[in-house]
């Protein structure tokens, strides 16, 4: 049960941002875990440790093109004096029954091939003629080019060390070994190995599904033209690809207008499809900041109508945090499956801050991560003026962070999004710092 459902309504109480996010992971649980192809686990979390359960390499194999020979046979080779041997045959990668090399012998194989029976290195071709009667060539002749290649005599130009050129069986990973431990987010490199020791599925925790919602009668689509009074709707741009940039699995709802009634029939509509409901504007005090209104009637339809003894269904609480920009916030469950609604305001500087401090946080819980927070560091202010905060606010600034230092882009105002866009870091002000002299060191979030 969310925190805010054990504490009496206060409308002007006013929380500190570690209270509101602790409400928030209190309530927010890990999805339950499913087994997925390797394709579909991609950005998954393991939920248990994945074992090998064949060695890899599964047998000793050439790294190179050449030829598989004995090391006596070989030895003291020169390009006055090369070593002349029998070649018996090719061993191509895949094969299932390689030849046997014996005194004298060579056989031409392939990178990837099994070392036959007998053979002790490999000596590259660039050290041989190819079997073509000549001096040291660069590459091997195609057999389709040339069958009789494949027998005959070759001429190595110089000796090779026991086991040169050879990939060990086993050398990458063995079998009964930890291929990766539970926790792992499931990148590229990683279901290269589970496909390579032979993981055709995987248990894992899903990606979250995130759906993010716009508010605001002035919001018009990119591409199309704007009229009097409009702005571009860019909240749910931003915030659908943060989702996505977190982990999610995210989803893009228009701008919803300021009615009420359409947004609660949005929201309802969405939950469907949704483990996250993230909604932007209309949390504030104004006479059209709508979400409260629409999100007050989206409760458990699971509680009987007049019933005294149904429990009571999930809600939203709009609250007030200590914290700028981003002082308007709502946080709660809707729906009969309880789903996470997380209500940020309108502003896009605004937005975009209480995504990465509440809404970033939200989606690793979800996703089943130890840690959901991003990395922060100790980095030294420059700055041609001091910094100013509001007293009792802990404020969170754009900046750019390099060689731990860290410099503001743009000024504290809500509204500045092309300064965002240049921000790689969030300068975090204490709620009991009032101003900030450059050459101070301070927390800094960084969000690359």
């Amino acid at each position: 049960m969310s925190a805010a459902a054990t504490r009496p309504d206060d409308p002007d109480r006013l929380w500190s941002v570690d209270e509101h996010l602790s409400d928030v992971l209190s309530t927010v649980r890990p999805l339950d875990p499913i087994e997925l192809q390797l394709l579909d686990a991609q950005g998954c979390v393991l939920v248990e440790d994945v074992m090998v359960p064949v060695s890899l390499p599964p047998f000793d194999n050439s790294s190179m093109d050449g030829y598989a020979v004995r090391v006596a046979d070989v030895a003291g080779a020169s390009e006055e004096f090369p070593a002349a041997l029998t070649v018996v045959g090719d061993v191509a990668a895949g094969a299932a029954e390689p030849l046997h090399v014996g005194p004298g012998q060579a056989a031409r194989i392939m990178t990837g091939a099994p070392l036959p029976p007998g053979a002790e290195t490999v000596v590259p071709v660039e050290w041989t003629d190819g079997g073509l009667g000549g001096g040291p060539v660069t590459k091997m002749t195609a057999r389709s080019a040339a069958p009789e290649g494949a027998t005959g005599q070759v001429q190595v130009h110089r000796p090779a060390e026991a086991r040169a050129h050879v990939r060990a069986k086993g050398s990458d990973t063995t079998a009964g070994e930890r291929a990766l431990e539970a926790g792992t987010v499931l990148g590229p490199s990683q279901i290269a190995l589970l496909a390579a020791v032979g993981h055709g599925s995987v248990r894992v925790r899903p990606r979250p599904r995130v759906v993010v919602i716009s508010t605001g009668s002035e919001l018009v689509q990119p591409g199309e033209e704007l009229r009097g009074g409009q702005i571009y709707d860019s909240n749910s741009f931003a915030l659908t690809a943060a989702a996505r940039d977190a982990g999610a699995i995210a989803y893009r709802v228009g701008a919803v207008t300021d009615d009420a009634d359409v947004l609660r029939s949005t929201i309802e509509d969405q939950l469907v499809r949704a483990d996250l409901v993230v909604t932007t504007g209309g949390v504030s005090v104004g006479a059209y900041d709508v979400v409260k209104e629409a999100l007050s009637a989206v409760g458990d339809e699971s509680a009987t109508e007049g019933d005294e003894e149904a429990p009571a269904g999930p809600g939203v609480d709009f609250r007030k945090l200590a914290m700028q920009p981003g002082k308007p916030q709502g946080f709660g469950a809707v729906g009969p499956d309880h789903t996470p609604l997380l209500a940020l305001p309108g502003n896009p500087v605004s937005s975009y801050v209480s995504f990465e401090l509440f809404v970033r946080p939200a989606i690793r819980a979800l996703m089943g991560l130890g840690d959901v927070h991003r990395p922060t560091v100790r980095a030294v202010l420059e700055s041609g003026k001091a910094l100013t905060s509001p007293a009792g606010r802990r404020q969170f600034l754009r900046g750019r962070y390099a060689d731990g230092t860290v410099t503001p882009v743009g000024g504290a105002s809500s509204h500045l999004v092309a300064a965002l866009a240049h921000a790689d870091a969030l300068i975090v002000v204490p709620e009991d710092v009032e101003s900030v002299e450059p050459g101070t060191e301070v927390e800094v979030v960084l969000l690359g």
